[in-house]
């Protein structure tokens, strides 16, 4: 899949009457999922027995520097708040899941001879969720 067909968008409404908007000219966006490992071994083998434990999801995205794109206002204003923020992932133009986050990181870089471009982390607060296709 081009990495292109899928977006990171982020509510720039209400929880009651979300305005999804694209984050503007994105260029990488990443979604980490992870599960810690609890250890229920004993003396009694010397393998290590495991179950999984507490699930925890981030997100990495990056996109060219765009300081009048709303997406970009609204990521800014959260991170600066500590507010959560609601996201959702758009792939091949249909939208598949959405959840809560905390911006933790938000960059900005300005090279010389180069396009200005943002770097923005978010930690998932619970779970991701499926959107209803109907």
């Amino acid at each position: 899949m081009n990495g292109a067909d899928v977006l990171l968008y982020v509510n720039t409404g209400s929880d009651a009457q979300p305005t999804w908007t694209a984050v503007g000219s994105q260029r990488n966006a990443s979604i980490q999922e992870t599960t810690d490992a609890v250890d229920y071994s004993s003396k009694d083998g010397r393998a290590a027995r495991v179950f999984g434990g507490r699930y925890a999801s981030s997100i990495s995205l990056d996109a060219l520097y765009v300081p009048t794109d709303s997406a970009y206002g609204a990521l800014k204003t959260a991170f600066r708040n500590g507010d959560l923020i609601q996201v959702r992932v758009s792939e091949n133009q249909v939208d598949t899941e959405q959840a809560s986050a905390v911006i933790t990181d938000m960059s900005r870089e300005y090279p010389d001879q180069a396009a200005a471009t943002i770097s923005v982390s978010l930690t998932v607060d619970g779970e991701w969720t499926e959107v209803d296709a109907s």
